[in-house]
């Protein structure tokens, strides 16, 4: 149930303006003037150097590979001749996006500072209680970064400070603090800093007493680390050079970490592998994972010197999360074909699997994604029919179990931060397409919500102005597809007003109906945006994913197609009006529709797009490679590699007309490498036959996930959607 890596999942839309209305048909022969304008900037053309693959038989030709660069190229003092040649490219895509939408950079502007306006400068997370102290976040106004903080035994007491990232992020380009893990006797804080996107952070530690840092710093690490109970020993996951978590060593601070002694070491490349303390603080847990597998070792956290003992050997296809409450463990497990996941218990001694019961038996229409342990509650996050819920089973009296009532049709709903295991309060987080992020505690005992906090939208946001609706979608096999999606009131059902669809659809990952207050810049401007939660996510439960992975990978792309063809065919949008977008393997998505219907859309923004899925995927030293084979399929077998390249993005390409094209990705992306995009851009830029923007934006100081900060991010999703916008004819349209 934990997969490898879920990546730029949701990156939902937004753009603004406060310009007055105009008249549409005025606006629309404008913007289509200024599109036309562009043609004389002459679009950067790569060099072509053949370069023969073979595998199978077959040989493909990469005119692009030479754009592949090392980490130690890229991070050269003195660049060698080809870094220089990679970086001049780069550079020179950017310049032509630049002066494509260089009609807009007011726009842009006015869209970002729309965008930053509607996110409250000055604010706080809702206070969580651990170990005798209340903790939160807060933002400060004018600053990019979050400041930690605590109060001791009520949230009256004296504020003390944790970190202010503002500070440790100043020298930086990019900042990222990893998770933040306070010693048990609270005196001691672990962090992880990573500085230059990369996803490699480095451990530190501070004295919350003294307010100093220690000398004790560990590279290389994946930003988090767990204590044992003697408030010096800390465990933590080291990378492999293709960034894949493959140890566990064990640090004692005040010793150097070169002295650090490994635990574990993950050998099966397929695998990687992390370490927790569970709710219960009883033990420290070493787990192993692959797409279809898991395993788990664990040892008291009293005794940092033990050794840890295996819970249940690793079978292919046996898939389990592991919960310790008092004398029993609980385990989230597929055991015995339960393909949607049941709870099973086992005494605290007795792991193996030959040992385990059922505790809440599967179900073929209900599938478990979690579980959260409290002293009288057993809280189980639940999906049924693509929409979540949140059931409460008392301890005591199965029979008293219930669901949350939230009153609402289509909504997300989770069990969020409950690290406190003596509490008859679970906190909830909750949203829907019209309602603003919601957090609850919720009274298990007597049914009751406490509304602690919901997103508050600066500006005149009034969701009784929006509607969302939940439709199902009847794919060409047959498979009824469920869509989501949300407009301003008024938005006219009658093929005249634009639509944005987005999904992702791999890694189970499922995408929730929520909301946005970004999106809010477009659903003013006349868009309606809509989800399809197509197969290869989870939002249908395991066979949902299953049915969208390996050899089933196409139904991904198809059923996409069918929901935009679906808001075609019933006048949500047309041909001309209709956009897609993804990001990361929503971005392979987003390359293979535009191949596979290229006519369908009027344009397309592809982020951090994962294309050329054959090449990478027989690669085995780029990060994720080996971890991926049972997600995509091993290309090294016949079979899989047939099935791959029918699809892959950068294979199929064509001389042929495609829809407009904004492709972005980060210098430094760690998931996704940036010669991904950049030789995807290079050939359609070759064999187009059309005369429709293609652009590639490439963020030359950050990786995967874009800029580190709260509000810069938003400059970048200014300019996608100021190009939507713009290709819609409603740059200056807000109603």
């Amino acid at each position: 149930m934990k997969f490898y890596y879920i990546l730029t999942a949701i990156i939902l839309i937004t753009i603004g303006c406060n310009s007055a209305n105009n008249n549409s048909e005025k606006e629309q022969i404008s913007t289509i003037s200024m599109l036309e304008s562009k043609k004389e900037i002459v679009p950067p053309l790569a060099k072509k150097v053949a370069h023969d693959m073979e595998k199978h038989g077959d040989v493909r030709t990469d005119d692009y590979y030479w754009m592949k660069l090392s980490d130690e190229q890229k991070n050269a003092e003195n660049p060698d001749q080809q870094t220089k040649e990679v970086v001049e490219y780069l550079e020179s895509e950017n310049k032509y996006t630049s002066e494509m939408t260089s009609h807009l950079d007011d726009f842009k502007e006015t869209l970002f500072e729309e965008i930053k306006g509607r996110i409250k400068q000055t604010d706080m997370s809702v206070p969580y209680f651990k170990n005798g102290y209340y903790y939160f976040t807060k933002y400060v106004e004018g600053k990019e970064y979050p400041i930690y903080s605590r109060t001791k035994d009520n949230l009256d007491s004296e504020e003390l400070p944790l970190l202010d990232v503002n500070v440790l992020a100043e020298p930086y380009d990019y900042y990222q603090a990893g998770r933040l893990t306070v010693s048990p006797d609270n005196k001691l804080l672990a962090f992880g800093e990573d500085t230059l996107s990369r996803r490699k952070y480095k451990l530190r530690f501070k004295n919350l007493e003294t307010g100093e840092y220690l000398k004790d710093e560990i590279e290389n690490t994946t930003g988090s680390c767990v204590w044992a109970n003697d408030n010096k020993t800390v465990y933590y996951t080291r990378k492999d050079d293709a960034l894949r978590a493959y140890k566990i060593f064990k640090h004692t601070l005040g010793t150097p970490s070169s002295a650090d002694k490994e635990v574990f070491h993950e050998k099966d490349e397929t695998f990687s592998c992390y370490v927790y303390k569970t709710k219960s603080s009883n033990y420290l847990v070493i787990g192993s994972y692959a797409t279809v597998s898991s395993e788990y070792r664990y040892l008291s956290a009293d005794n940092p010197d033990g050794e840890f003992q295996l819970f249940q050997a690793r079978e292919r296809d046996l898939e389990h999360d592991i919960y310790h409450y008092g004398d029993k463990w609980y385990i989230v497990t597929n055991k015995d074909g339960a393909k949607n996941f049941k709870i099973m218990v086992t005494d605290e001694a007795k792991t193996d699997k030959s040992h385990w019961t059922d505790f809440v038996e599967h179900r073929d229409d209900v599938f478990i994604s979690g579980i959260e342990i409290f002293k009288n509650h057993l809280v189980i996050n639940e999906r049924v029919n693509g929409l979540t819920q949140v059931k409460i089973m008392p301890w005591a009296d199965k029979d008293a179990t219930h669901y949350v009532d939230f009153k609402q049709d289509a909504y997300m709903a989770y069990s969020s931060t409950n690290p406190e295991f003596d509490s008859d309060k679970v906190r909830i987080y909750f949203s829907s397409m019209t309602t603003p992020g919601t957090t609850y505690d919720y009274d298990m005992n007597n049914k009751v919500l406490d509304l602690k906090k919901q997103q508050e939208v600066i500006g005149d946001f009034d969701a009784n102005n929006y509607t969302s609706e939940r439709i199902l979608v009847k794919a060409r096999d047959g498979e009824q597809v469920p869509m989501s999606l949300v407009y301003k009131k008024g938005y006219k059902k009658d093929g005249s007003q634009p639509l944005l669809l987005y999904a992702y659809g791999s890694y189970g990952y499922s995408i929730d109906p929520n909301f946005s207050s970004v999106r809010l810049s477009l659903l003013d401007r006349g868009f309606a945006y809509a989800i399809a939660h197509i197969r290869g996510g989870q939002d249908m439960g395991r066979r949902w994913y299953e049915d969208g992975k390996m050899l089933n990978k196409k139904n991904t792309f198809t059923d996409f197609i069918d929901c935009g063809q679906y808001l075609v065919d019933n006048n949500y949008t047309n041909s001309d009006k209709l956009f897609c977008m993804g990001g990361s393997a929503g971005g392979l998505l987003i390359g293979a529709v535009i191949n596979m219907a290229p006519d369908l859309w009027k344009g397309g923004i592809a982020a951090v797009p994962f294309v050329d899925v054959v090449t990478t995927m027989l690669d085995e030293t780029i990060p994720l490679t080996t971890g991926e084979y049972d997600e995509w399929g091993n290309p090294n077998d016949k079979e899989y590699y047939d099935y791959i390249k029918s699809y892959s993005p950068y294979d199929n390409i064509e001389k042929k007309d495609y829809p407009a094209l904004m492709v972005t990705t980060g210098y430094h992306d760690s998931q996704v490498q940036y010669w991904e995009p950049a030789k995807w851009v290079a050939k359609l830029r070759d064999m187009k036959t059309d005369d429709n923007p293609l652009l590639l934006h490439t963020d030359m100081s950050t990786g995967h996930g874009g800029k580190s900060g709260r509000f810069e991010r938003y400059k970048e999703t200014a300019l996608e959607y100021a190009f939507f916008l713009d290709l819609a004819g409603k740059v200056d349209i807000k109603d």
